[in-house]
């Protein structure tokens, strides 16, 4: 897919790839061998009718093909821009063991794309009103898949969202560059256009608790995320300029940072920024630096490249725009000037042991190897663990180590009768399309639940 020039995008907010044209998307479309046992959807968390939408792009039926994909996936253009297809979906496509795989989202991608344009619609099918009442704290990925599956099945839905926008990580977490806030706000409407009641500013745990909402509602899920973040513990995580991932982002995001002076919101524009971490949101954290005016943006990771979780395509493109990669590199302090502003990071060199409990190689540190990074701000990108709030509030709701939510992997329900949960409030930080994997999961149950009463 066509993209801006690297030297240029580098130092905008705008969206990296340009999307096919009708002619591209045909085109690929018809590498689709139509395989009699698609594995590509079973390695879908969501099931999409990959073949069902890819054949009807294939022929140029663009308005079957958004028919196909909206009886599985209300967010498509989302999932078209931030999914890990190559270890999904496409990662499952036969072509892949021989050449490249269908590039199956960049058609969805395209697909959705193409309806906006159009403005038209394709409405999804709804079944009956039942008379029961489903209530979804949390609009992000997770929220909104509950939401828009459970009024297709004829439930009335009330979805709480504690930030002014809805969206959750999507708005507040991913840069403009890689997924444009219009189309969240356009796939957000699609959801509330089925009839789902959406109320904003609602902090759910202090306006009302998980127990009040269970005498108005018949069932109450909870996808309210991963958002408070972790730091390392190490000296120095308090000077001044250093950030945590969420705070960064969220700033530049969802508050509009880099839309200065138009949005007067304030951000560190460092000219020496260094960023913690090797997942998805090192990466972005690194890419918003430089297109805040960083003359300098270094990536410290503390294994190699093959162990990074970041999706390759994000890290192929902050190396094309010019991120400094330190890796088996990790900080063991930062280190202030006179007046507590952080100046440099100092840092172990490290070599790879044995596997630990991830998988990966365990980075071992190489004695006697410190050295120092000179720097001004710092982003630490190195995981979030969910909010205690609902934890704190609920009576009888189950937690685990870390404070996630423990339900079932199957059906989503949690310790307490009525509530299901899913998404990174069960599982830790994770990817989109598994939220929505454990959001389509949870409705499910949900229906059966509030239909026979069966718990």
């Amino acid at each position: 897919m066509r993209e801006q020039d690297p030297q240029v995008r580098a130092r905008n907010f705008e969206e990296v790839p340009y999307g096919y044209t009708p002619e591209e998307a045909v085109e690929e479309a018809k590498r689709c061998l139509k395989c009699k046992k698609p594995s590509c959807v079973q390695g879908c968390p969501v099931n999409i009718d990959i073949p069902g939408f890819v054949g009807q792009i294939a022929l140029g039926n663009f308005w079957e093909a958004m028919k196909v994909m909206k009886t599985t996936n209300t967010l498509p253009a989302i999932c078209g821009r931030v999914c890990p297809q190559e270890s999904q979906c496409e990662g499952s496509c036969v072509l892949a063991k021989k050449m490249e795989p269908v590039a199956i989202g960049n058609l969805e991608r395209y697909i959705a794309d193409w309806e906006a344009q159009q403005n038209e619609c394709v409405m999804c099918e709804m079944k009956p009103r039942t008379g029961k009442k489903v209530a979804v704290v949390g609009a992000g990925p997770a929220g909104l898949t509950v939401a828009s599956d459970c009024a297709k099945m004829g439930h009335s839905v009330a979805m709480f969202e504690a930030l002014h926008k809805p969206g959750g990580v999507l708005v507040y977490g991913i840069p403009e560059f890689r997924l444009p806030k219009a189309i969240v706000e356009r796939e957000v409407n699609f959801v509330r256009s089925m009839g789902v009641d959406l109320q904003l500013n609602y902090v759910v745990g202090k306006l009302k608790t998980l127990d009040d909402l269970l005498q108005e509602f018949d069932a109450v899920f909870v996808g309210t995320g991963a958002g408070k973040p972790s730091f390392m513990g190490i000296p120095g995580e308090n000077c001044l300029g250093v950030y945590s991932a969420n705070e960064y982002l969220t700033r530049s995001n969802l508050m509009k940072a880099y839309l200065f002076p138009r949005y007067d919101t304030p951000i560190v524009r460092g000219k020496r920024v260094a960023t913690i971490g090797g997942g998805n949101v090192a990466m972005d954290s690194a890419r918003t630096a430089l297109r805040l005016g960083a003359e300098k943006s270094i990536l410290i990771y503390r294994r190699s490249r093959e162990e990074m979780p970041a999706r390759t395509a994000e890290v192929h493109h902050a190396e094309q725009e010019g991120i400094e990669f330190n890796l088996l590199t990790n900080p063991v302090r930062y280190i202030a000037d006179e007046k507590g502003w952080v100046k440099a990071v100092e840092c172990l060199r490290m070599e790879l042991g044995e596997p630990d409990a991830s998988g990966r190689r365990r980075p071992v540190p190489v004695k006697g190897s410190e050295f120092q990074i000179p720097v001004d701000t710092v982003v630490v990108a190195i995981g979030n663990s969910p909010n205690p709030l609902i934890a704190q509030t609920t009576p009888g709701l189950e937690t685990a180590k870390h404070g996630n939510v423990v339900a079932d992997p199957k059906t989503g329900r949690t310790s307490k009768q009525g509530v299901f949960a899913g998404g990174d409030i069960v599982t830790g930080a994770a990817t989109v399309i598994l939220a929505m994997g454990a959001g389509r999961l949870a409705a499910n149950s949900i229906d059966e639940y509030v239909r026979t009463g069966q718990w």
